[in-house]
């Protein structure tokens, strides 16, 4: 396959460019509760994650949040938030946003995946800007936050979060979105991610040019006619990029 420079290469964040271990929400509404100014029934952490339990259960009929989203719909973090503060009467010292934030770094830490900062690096050295789209029920500010924290000399051109629109990739609605942001033809346009379904497919019908960041050495789950490249490490893929550019 002969490979041409992309205008502008986007990622999916989780299991991509990093990865979370299995969130402790009970761990972050305690660091919540640090900021709550009134509370008149005296609830508890365990409480507010009971109620956000609950939610999940009643919206998707398991605990599995990827179970609650297979329906290609998204729920926005300020939605449940918002609903689990009202419903114990409480209130905090932070706006909501704010509330947010804490929230999802103290139950859901992310860390790099290996080689993502140098790939990232060598991307900015080569003038070929990045996009971010991802699948993720926090709010687009929140995931703007993180990237910012762990890429702080990088400035991605866009990030999409599916929680601002209302619906998950493989929507094709989301990478035309996408498209939009960068003025650029489909077919100068990378997108890699991790996901078959909602990466290579959904970047493949938007006309995208997929790279599959595919760790596991697996095979497709399905047999199919599409072009993309497939990649083991963030480092492959950096050198496959060093090669076509030099």
């Amino acid at each position: 396959m002969e490979l041409t420079r992309p205008d502008i290469i986007i990622f999916d964040y989780g299991d991509t460019l990093a990865w979370e271990p299995v969130p402790d929400f009970l761990r972050g509404w305690r660091a919540v509760f640090r900021y709550v100014s009134d509370n008149p029934d005296g609830a508890a952490p365990e409480d507010a994650k009971n109620i956000g339990d609950e939610l999940w259960q009643r919206f998707s009929g398991s605990r599995s949040l990827s179970a609650a989203r297979k329906g290609g719909w998204e729920i926005h973090e300020w939605q449940q938030l918002r609903t689990v503060l009202e419903a114990l009467g409480l209130k905090t010292s932070v706006p909501l946003e704010e509330a947010e934030l804490i929230l999802m770094e103290n139950s859901c830490p992310s860390f790099l995946k290996p080689g993502a900062s140098e790939m990232i690096n060598f991307l900015r050295s080569r003038d070929i800007p990045t996009g971010v789209i991802s699948n993720i029920g926090w709010s687009g500010n929140a995931l703007a936050n993180r990237l910012g924290r762990l890429f702080p000399s990088h400035s991605f051109e866009f990030v999409i979060a599916s929680s601002e629109y209302g619906i998950r990739k493989p929507d094709p609605l989301l990478f035309r979105i996408a498209l939009k942001k960068t003025c650029s033809p489909a077919e100068k346009v990378w997108y890699c991610g991790n996901d078959w379904y909602a990466d290579v497919l959904g970047a493949h019908a938007a006309g995208m040019f997929p790279v599959w960041f595919n760790e596991s050495g697996g095979e497709p789950p399905e047999k199919a006619d599409i072009p993309c490249l497939c990649v083991g490490s963030w480092r492959e893929f950096t050198n496959i990029l060093s090669e076509m550019l030099n």
